[in-house]
């Protein structure tokens, strides 16, 4: 385990120095795991609606039970058969038992939605500000010098401006370069 945990913090410490040298990245990753924890709770709320509305379908079923078992008790005792009218009521007890145990098991459904509503809620402001700074970031790296550095000469500017595609090819080489030196140092 002690080379697996020392090329796993060697690789943590490679993407630490990468993100740090290309913060819209780190940006663009933070903002794609918002968008995962947001699919996985919208999953979540879907999958606990379908177990409240089964659930809710189950206390109605259990219910007319009660009231079909409710009139089977009258029906007994009416026909003067006590040993009818008892095993009624001992139906009606249990299915009512039956009933208390659903509707907690709901409850607790109802509160879990709520919860991942609200984690939904917190999820999806911090996930539209991100994707706000993301695209800052990316402007950011793509400001013309000229707007950067408004009082330097005019011939400068020209100059800068006539590198500018010189410059984006440049960092999309270093980019790769630093790719590739990281997939060098894994397969070390």
């Amino acid at each position: 385990m002690g080379l697996f945990d020392d090329v796993s913090r060697f690789l943590e410490t490679q993407l630490e120095e990468f993100l740090k040298s290309h913060p819209h990245l780190e940006l663009q990753a933070l903002l794609e795991q918002l968008e995962e924890q947001e699919r996985d709770t919208l999953k979540l709320i879907n999958s606990l609606e379908s177990d409240r509305k089964r659930l809710e379908t189950q206390i109605l079923d259990l219910a007319q039970d009660i009231q079909t078992w409710h009139s089977r008790i009258g029906k007994a005792e009416a026909a003067n058969r006590p040993d009818l009218a008892k095993a009624a009521q001992e139906r009606e007890a249990s299915l009512f038992r039956q009933g208390n145990q659903v509707w907690g098991k709901m409850e607790g459904v109802k509160k879990r939605i709520a919860q991942a509503q609200e984690l939904l809620n917190q999820i999806q402001p911090r996930k539209k500000e991100l994707g706000i700074k993301v695209e800052e970031a990316k402007k950011q790296k793509n400001v013309d010098w000229e707007t950067t550095y408004w009082d330097q000469p005019q011939e400068y500017r020209q100059t800068k401006r006539a590198s500018d595609s010189l410059d984006v090819e440049f960092k999309e080489w270093e980019t790769e370069q630093e790719l590739n030196q990281l997939k060098q140092n894994l397969g070390k």
